[in-house]
C-alpha cells in the first residue's frame, strides 16, 4: 500500500489540518468586553482529546504534547484514534 501512495501524484500535495481543542460560545456583549489577559473558557478540559480535521471531515483524535529536543516548546499531537478512510472514526 505504501508503494501506491508513493507513486500517486497527489501524495506530495500539502494539506492543512486543523486541530480543535474546544469551543466557546460567548454572547456578543461578552466578546466585546474581552481585553488583554481575559480568559475565555472552552467546553473541554485540559486532558480531553483534541480533534484533527481536514476541511469538514474529522480524521483523527489525539493528545496534545510538548515537543523536546531542538523543537522544545512547540506543540504536537500524539494520535490516539485514526479514521478509517472509508467509514470515519
Amino acid at each position: 500500500m505504501d508503494d501506491l501512495a508513493d507513486n500517486n501524484p497527489f501524495s506530495q500535495v500539502p494539506i492543512e489540518i486543523t486541530i480543535s481543542v474546544g469551543r466557546a460560545r460567548p454572547q456578543v456583549k461578552e466578546l466585546l468586553k474581552l481585553e488583554r489577559d481575559a480568559v475565555l473558557a472552552l467546553d473541554r478540559r485540559v486532558d480531553d482529546p483534541v480533534e484533527l480535521w481536514v476541511g469538514d471531515r474529522l480524521i483523527a483524535r489525539g493528545e496534545l504534547e510538548e515537543m523536546e529536543g531542538e523543537n522544545a516548546g512547540r506543540l504536537a499531537v500524539r494520535l490516539t484514534e485514526v479514521a478509517n478512510l472509508k467509514g470515519g472514526l
